[in-house]
């Protein structure tokens, strides 16, 4: 095992050995690095920070355990309590609870923009605890995302006394030397970055007010690309409004917001509880999201990115088991409420790439990465796997099973059992019984349903055609296989929507998803696939009826959300289309298609500021996505929709060029290239790739009559005549 340059864990087990047992690091930051502990004397779970030796002897313990002292009397709602403190053999620490939560940068990171409502929910509770921390007469000095927890819903600050510290005259110029400024530059208030030491409580206002914005934008209102350049910026620019990048915003709540950024400090609220009072006076119309969402809890400790496994054996062809494996293991893992799992696409964009696991971690935002290899041999396996924690490059846990082909199995659910235990999640009743939920399954057809699904992720007609000729020998095998069946009826609703609008397709998606919710009635994909077959044929009743079902089996399948969605976007029924992508979007942040058809459901009910966001949030996400996976022409495509939906025509352009030179006679690009010029107002470009792609096959009629990027050629004579003859 191998640990990166940082603080020695031993050192700091055997300095805190009387007090605390120090488990594993969590996390690395400028000033400190983070640990789980076990408090000996309480038996409670603890987060340590330690201040890296070289600035801890730039602070000097004396300095560092005065302030320290003054901010563990504060004692407010949304103030994250300190516990203890010392300098054990030249480490200067501090002790708070472990938060079963995440930071808000961490959300931030992962959503860019928050629902405005919960936006300024956090931003009272946080005035509200800096104004009472004012009034003791302790100033933050940093406020920013991540000193921030987010726990039960709540917004808990963390980190008072740290900076007070860091910016005594005695210290600060050694640390400035050191190439650390007191403070961080995103955030911090104009007079403090000009060096004054006499701050009083406007100072943090100005911080959470560049927190707030950045929180309802998903931009920071001064960026640069250097330190220097983003401290003018904001002693010689003014941000742009707040409404002109999200225009949900009520006006009442970007004036306060824009009050509290003022550059001169008299000019801001006199205290920072007016600063929160004057945020609850704006009247919120945005919805919230929460109603269709499942709220879990989820520590940023208890998140994992399941790798592809590596096929070690002779025979390269083996590829689809080691795939399938990871695959597997993902799906078990993802069912779990306290554990945020990686999606499949996240996770499989790193396949065959020798990037470092903190790197890996680092672009997932995850603490622990499973990574592991795959040996078949005839009936033979050998299976290796680790986990291991990003934080610090240890391995929490790794195991090697040489078993049969019928073992396979119990080796996923004991790779997933152990994952559990290592992050110390806890199940429900309920999960524990699915994740030890025996399987009756012919491993020959399980081996053919392994080969189905790698094909079928790869989502292009033949790959499609191809997957489900393997889900049929599977069934062949072991008629009884409902998973097999549901496989089925998946590939012919996909092929149905976008490749082969044959009624031959709806039948057989009908026929195989009925089989499949027979043999399986508890399994949520067969609802799921039940669902979207009946919605294709229009019956949404019983289409409502199975994604129903499949949400309350499992809470956490995005699936459910996201094809729900797509039938009530069908429907035209787009607020509660809404709700669903919005759900879909929080099962699966990293997915740049749900932000795009929320951006389509928004901008269909004429709410154009949350189209916008929308929109952008997917272009931003596609990027992301276009980085690790660069031949992924869906992608390409679903980025030129959400980019002209922006106005951003060349890059438009550019995208529609890249997804066409993949695959010109696609139906499905073809459909999406006649939506970017729908957006872009090329009304014969536009009605000329329509026509190729219902002529190559694409035939959702109900989805086209709603779909709000051909409203520019609804009422031309030759899409009337395209639609009449679907």
């Amino acid at each position: 095992m191998q640990q990166s340059p940082g603080l020695p864990i031993q050192r700091l087990r055997d300095s805190l050995a009387h007090a605390y047992t120090v488990d594993r690091e969590l996390g690395r930051g400028g000033m400190a690095s983070v640990f789980l502990a076990q408090d000996r004397k309480h038996d409670r779970w603890v987060a340590i920070k330690v201040l890296h030796p070289e600035l801890a002897a730039s602070m000097g313990p004396d300095r560092f355990l005065q302030e320290i002292t003054l901010a563990a009397r504060l004692n407010h709602p949304h103030i994250l309590p300190l516990f203890d403190s010392g300098n054990a053999d030249g480490l200067l620490y501090y002790v708070m609870p472990y938060v079963e939560g995440e930071s808000l940068r961490e959300r931030l990171d992962r959503e860019q923009q928050l629902p405005v409502d919960e936006t300024i929910r956090h931003g009272r509770a946080i005035a509200s605890a800096l104004d009472y921390a004012n009034r003791q007469g302790i100033i933050h000095r940093d406020i920013k995302p991540e000193n921030v927890m987010l726990y039960e819903g709540e917004a808990m600050v963390m980190d008072f006394g740290i900076a007070k510290a860091l910016s005594t005259a005695d210290s600060e110029s050694s640390i400035t030397q050191a190439g650390m400024m007191v403070g961080t530059p995103a955030y911090v208030s104009p007079e403090q970055a000009s060096g004054e030491h006499n701050l009083d409580g406007r100072s943090d206002q100005y911080s959470l007010a560049c927190m707030l914005y950045e929180m309802l934008s998903g931009e920071r209102p001064f960026a640069a690309p250097t330190t220097q350049a983003m401290l003018t910026k904001r002693l010689t620019e003014t941000p742009k409004p707040l409404r002109a990048a999200r225009a949900a915003v009520p006006e009442s709540i970007e004036r306060a917001i824009a009050k509290g950024m003022a550059t001169n400090p008299s000019a801001r609220f006199a205290t920072t509880g007016q600063f929160g009072q004057a945020l609850a006076s704006g009247s919120l119309s945005t919805p919230s999201d929460t109603a269709a969402l499942p709220q879990a809890v989820v520590s940023a400790a208890k998140s994992v990115a399941v790798l592809p496994f590596a096929n070690m054996s002779a025979d390269v062809e083996n590829e689809y088991f080691t795939d399938g494996m990871a695959e597997e293991i993902i799906n078990a893992l993802s069912k779990i409420q306290a554990l945020r799992v990686a999606s499949r696409t996240s996770s499989f964009a790193f396949k065959g790439k020798n990037e470092d696991i903190g790197e890996i971690g680092r672009k997932l935002k995850v603490s622990t990465v499973l990574e592991g290899s795959v040996r078949k041999m005839g009936n033979r396996l050998r299976i290796t796997a680790q986990l291991v924690n990003v934080a610090d490059g240890y391995h929490l846990w790794s195991e090697r099973y040489d078993r049969e082909m019928e073992d396979v199995f119990a080796i996923q659910d004991d790779i997933s059992q152990a994952i559990v235990k290592a992050l110390r999640v806890i199940l429900s009743e309920g999960e524990k019984q699915q994740i030890e939920k025996a399987r009756a399954v012919n491993v020959e057809a399980y081996d053919f349903y392994l080969r189905g699904m790698q094909f079928f992720h790869q989502h292009r007609r033949k790959s499609l055609d191809y997957a489900r000729q393997m889900f049929n020998k599977a069934i062949e095998i072991d008629p009884g296989y409902a998973r097999a069946h549901a496989g089925v009826a998946y590939c012919h609703s996909l092929l149905y929507t976008y490749f082969d609008a044959r009624e031959f397709n709806l039948r057989q998606a009908d026929i195989s998803s009925g089989k499949a919710l027979q043999l399986e009635p508890d399994l949520a994909e067969a609802h799921v696939a039940r669902g979207l077959a009946v919605s294709l044929s229009k019956r949404f009743d019983e289409a409502e009826q199975e994604f129903e079902q499949a949400m309350q089996l499992d809470p956490k399948l995005y699936e459910a959300a996201y094809w729900f969605a797509r039938a009530r976007l069908a429907q035209g029924r787009y607020e509660e289309a809404v709700k669903l992508f919005e759900r879909a979007a929080s099962l699966r942040p990293d997915d740049y298609l749900t932000h795009m058809f929320l951006g389509q459901a928004f901008k269909s009910l004429g709410r154009s500021g949350e189209a916008e966001a929308a929109y952008r949030k997917s272009v931003k996400l596609g990027e992301q996505h276009l980085e690790l996976n660069p031949d992924d022409a869906r992608a390409w495509i679903v980025g030129a929709g959400a980019s002209a939906n922006i106005q951003d025509a060349e890059r438009s352009a550019q995208y529609a060029a890249r997804a066409m030179a993949v695959d010109p006679e696609d139906p499905m690009l073809l459909y999406n290239v006649a939506c970017t010029y729908g957006v872009l107002g090329k009304v014969d470009e536009c009605l000329n790739a329509l026509e190729q792609a219902v002529s190559k096959g694409w035939g959702d009629k109900a989805w086209l009559e709603h779909d709000s990027d051909l409203d520019s050629i609804r009422a031309h004579p030759k899409y009337l005549a395209i639609v009449q003859a679907m």
